[in-house]
């Protein structure tokens, strides 16, 4: 992407464009002057409020399809029109796919084949930003971990230092695993047998303004709003598991970049998370909400679930460096801030929300 872009009348095709991490993609194209066409089955409960959210602030700037990405013909007509597609349509949970992985393959394999062909056929090089997941690498079992206080650390220094690289072997567990996994590398294959424009971005845990999250999907905000609501949280597993999560208007940056250097970083795959600074357990995290609101949260355990992965934290250093991104949000200003929005946008009943003011100390790179 360029200044020259803007004079580029074609839209910017985000599928799954009213999901959470989809929609704030599609506002930040559309602030920076660019036509957006929304593509989106809206299957997921609260989407098409993302949706609404969109069309008011832009009005015909964003443009929807509602279709599924199984639909091939009319994939195929809307990346006919793009100048770039950012893919983030997918079957999104570990615990869906269990219960029926061939709409899982269908959607997250085909899906993405379905595009890729589009634009393979298309022939005018139009990039391809593509959201894998850090899944793609399994349980990790093979690394050992010691339980220190309420998380899980990695016993190899080089590890606790900085994290999960992309060196790392792939590994997929489950049938998510599997999807996500086989198409990240459809995706990255399609650069080196076709040079066609695309690049990978493996996240850990994104979280963030616009979150509609469930227990099986986007646990940060599904926390927040069962313990805004007074609700039992339930752990599964001991809670001393780890993630880096990352603040999405960070994760919006790096996609956006990735399109900008998208001839720097094609047939690329690049992990995205918060990285080591950013890395909390389950157990900090809602120490952290309790403190926010003021008040115990009601949590409960139940059994590990398939494919949990004990650790996961990003090694960052390689899309920090290939994209030049701006330091994360810091974790406890993140979900402070994502506590107030989610407060305010579910019209709950007014408790203390502490938002801590931004220390330049604590700020992480990303």
């Amino acid at each position: 992407m360029s200044r020259d872009d803007l004079s580029d009348s074609r839209p910017v095709l985000v599928t799954g464009g009213a999901g959470f991490i989809g929609c704030n993609i599609a506002n930040a194209l559309a602030e920076r002057g660019h036509e957006v066409l929304v593509y989106d089955a809206l299957s997921r409960p609260g989407v098409e409020k993302n949706l609404a959210w969109l069309k008011e602030r832009h009005g015909e700037q964003v443009q929807a399809i509602v279709a599924d990405v199984r639909d091939e013909d009319s994939l195929a007509r809307a990346a006919r029109e793009a100048q770039a597609v950012f893919h983030m349509a997918a079957q999104v949970a570990v615990t869906t796919s269990m219960v029926d992985p061939r709409e899982d393959f269908e959607i997250n394999i085909r899906g993405t084949l379905n595009l890729l062909d589009a634009i393979r056929l298309k022939g005018d090089g139009t990039p391809v930003i593509f959201a894998s997941t850090n899944k793609v690498y399994g349980d990790l079992g093979d690394i050992d971990f010691r339980l220190e206080g309420e998380r899980y650390c990695a016993q190899d220094p080089a590890v606790a230092r900085a994290g999960i690289a992309e060196t790392r072997p792939l590994d997929f567990h489950t049938p998510y695993g599997c999807s996500k996994g086989a198409a990240d590398q459809y995706v990255l294959d399609y650069a080196r047998s076709f040079g066609m424009r695309t690049a990978v971005l493996r996240m850990s845990c994104i979280y963030g303004l616009r979150q509609m999250g469930t227990e099986d999907q986007g646990w940060v905000a599904h926390f927040l709003i069962r313990a805004l609501e007074g609700k039992p949280i339930t752990l599964y597993g001991d809670g001393c598991q780890v993630r880096d999560i990352l603040d999405v208007s960070n994760a919006v940056e790096a996609y956006l970049k990735a399109w900008e250097r998208i001839d720097r970083v094609k047939g690329r795959a690049f992990n995205l998370g918060g990285g080591p600074a950013n890395a909390v357990s389950l157990r900090e995290l809602l120490a952290h909400i309790s403190a926010l609101l003021g008040r115990e949260l009601d949590v409960h355990y139940s059994d590990w679930r398939a494919g949990d992965q004990r650790y996961f934290v990003a090694d960052t250093n390689a899309i920090r460096h290939a994209l030049g991104l701006s330091p994360a949000v810091p974790w406890k200003e993140g979900v402070a801030l994502l506590a107030e929005w989610l407060r305010e946008s579910r019209r709950l009943p007014r408790e203390t929300v502490q938002v801590p003011a931004v220390d330049s100390g604590e700020v992480a790179h990303a």
